[in-house]
């Protein structure tokens, strides 16, 4: 009965579009901070947030910046990589699967809207700052924001499945 309702449902790749929103936003979102933010210059949004224009030549917490330019071959790589595999997960999912190519298009298009900027700019934009009491999160932009709620939804959908079994576990022991 479950294969015939999968096999019904739509293609999890009808998900794509989320992707290709999220390199969008990003892109566009980039765009606005150049033309409009100053380097390294906040601007004031709220108590806890301003826009701040920074640029990342390295991963995720600038890890790795500080070297002399082969770490933007090696993301290159490593988002083109990433990107086939999750794209090659998504099209392996089940009919009708929802959750999971969600969340899996969202870390698609963010990793995808990121290298768009390694690509051409030899770094990522950043913009987005948010802090606390003087202390400083490290800047991000929408494409870093799509690649969080990602991988969030798929932790949560880590954990709905150990639960699941769980559940099972005890039902067939009983």
């Amino acid at each position: 009965m479950s294969e015939t309702l999968q096999k019904a449902g739509r293609s999890p790749l009808v998900w794509l579009w989320l992707a290709l929103l999220a390199i969008v936003l990003d892109q566009v979102t980039k765009q606005m901070a150049e033309a409009m933010l100053t380097y390294a210059h906040p601007v004031y949004i709220l108590p806890v947030l301003d826009f701040t224009l920074l640029y990342n030549r390295g991963a995720a917490f600038s890890f790795l910046a500080d070297q002399e330019g082969w770490q933007r071959w090696l993301f290159t790589a490593i988002s083109i990589g990433v990107s086939i595999m999750l794209l090659v997960w998504q099209a392996r999912l089940p009919r009708g699967a929802v959750w999971l190519p969600i969340a899996l298009s969202l870390v698609l298009g963010g990793a995808l809207g990121n290298l768009v900027d390694r690509l051409l700019h030899g770094h990522v934009i950043d913009f987005i700052s948010v802090h606390w009491a003087g202390s400083y999160f490290p800047a991000f932009n929408i494409a870093d924001s799509a690649i969080t709620l990602g991988a969030i939804m798929l932790g949560l959908d880590v954990i709905r499945e150990i639960r699941q079994d769980m559940r099972q576990a005890r039902s067939t022991s009983d």
